[in-house]
């Protein structure tokens, strides 16, 4: 016997991300002209991450657009996983920028070339004022899925890396100090490959099928068979679709057969106790009720 909550995610700010891409495109535009004109190495990166912005975020609006089709007896939990894909692919262009920068950093070091930093200084507040307004626009999505996530972390370092090109163009106006420009390149860089990892990391995550963050399944184990007619819990799994709609699975011992009514009680007992108890709520169960004279020897897994 099973039984399962339906779940149906909240769909991803589809609009906020095509306005973000509109900017950023504009933005991309823009800083390769500034780039070069000026010759600077923190524009160029600048450019360039911004290059992997408009990639990143033309796939963050595929993906949602993807998350947003409904369920159908080919992909029956619709297309959620698309998210994550999305968010794997910019994380992936995202890494490949900042070793870019951080190798043509230290080669500028040695060998700094000249730049205009008028030009610099006014294309550098050119992407800052943009990358605020994407900012803006993504601000109060950026916690819905993975998806927006990687979406809004892009527009962050992006608006990092105006701010290191407004700071180069200072020190070279006023120290002549030529760089400048490399440093904030390698800086901009450091900011980029550490999360780079993160989005990686938790990304990898849920395609591995890993337990949900937050969620204990040694504590879930001992909740369950702390409910009345319940001996055992074997074959006890949680994953994730997708980074908002996590998913579990067990095998529910008992000690003798039930009556209609109290299996169906049961069952609601345990959906309620993992979609209530815990810091992760899983609105999403399935279990298998077995009475304890079931013949299939019962191994526990977690």
């Amino acid at each position: 016997m099973g039984a399962e909550h339906s779940h149906t995610p909240a769909s991803t700010p589809r609009r906020r991300l095509i306005i973000a891409f509109a900017i950023t495109s504009t933005v991309f535009v823009t800083e390769v002209v500034g780039a070069a004109i000026t010759g600077s190495l923190a524009l160029l990166v600048d450019a360039a991450h911004m290059l992997t912005d408009v990639i990143g975020l033309s796939l963050a609006v595929t993906a949602a657009h993807l998350m947003n089709r409904p369920p159908s007896a080919r992909h029956t939990w619709g297309l959620r996983r698309a998210e994550v894909l999305g968010a794997l692919a910019q994380a992936a262009l995202l890494l490949g920028v900042g070793i870019f920068a951080l190798v043509e950093g230290i080669r500028r070091l040695f060998e700094p070339p000249e730049i205009a930093s008028g030009s610099l200084l006014f294309f550098g507040i050119v992407g800052l004022l943009a990358n605020v307004a994407s900012l803006l626009v993504l601000m109060s999505g950026r916690k819905a899925n993975l998806n927006m996530r990687a979406a809004f972390l892009e527009v962050v370092n992006d608006a990092l890396g105006s701010v290191g090109v407004i700071t180069s163009a200072i020190l070279i106006a006023t120290l002549n100090w030529y760089r400048a420009d490399a440093i904030a390149g390698i800086l901009i860089a450091l900011l980029i490959i550490p999360r780079t990892f993160i989005l990686l990391r938790a990304s990898g995550s849920v395609l591995l099928e890993s337990t949900p963050p937050g969620l204990d399944l040694d504590a879930v184990r001992k909740h369950l068979e702390e409910l009345p007619h319940v001996v055992s819990v074997h074959d006890l799994h949680a994953s994730q679709v997708s980074t908002d709609l996590p998913t579990l699975t067990a095998h529910v011992v008992i000690k003798d057969q039930l009556s209609q009514e109290d299996s169906a009680a049961l069952l609601r007992s345990l959906q309620e106790c993992v979609a209530e108890h815990f810091p992760v709520s899983v609105e999403h169960s399935t279990f298998q009720i077995e009475p304890q004279s079931h013949p299939e020897e019962h191994t526990t897994h977690a």
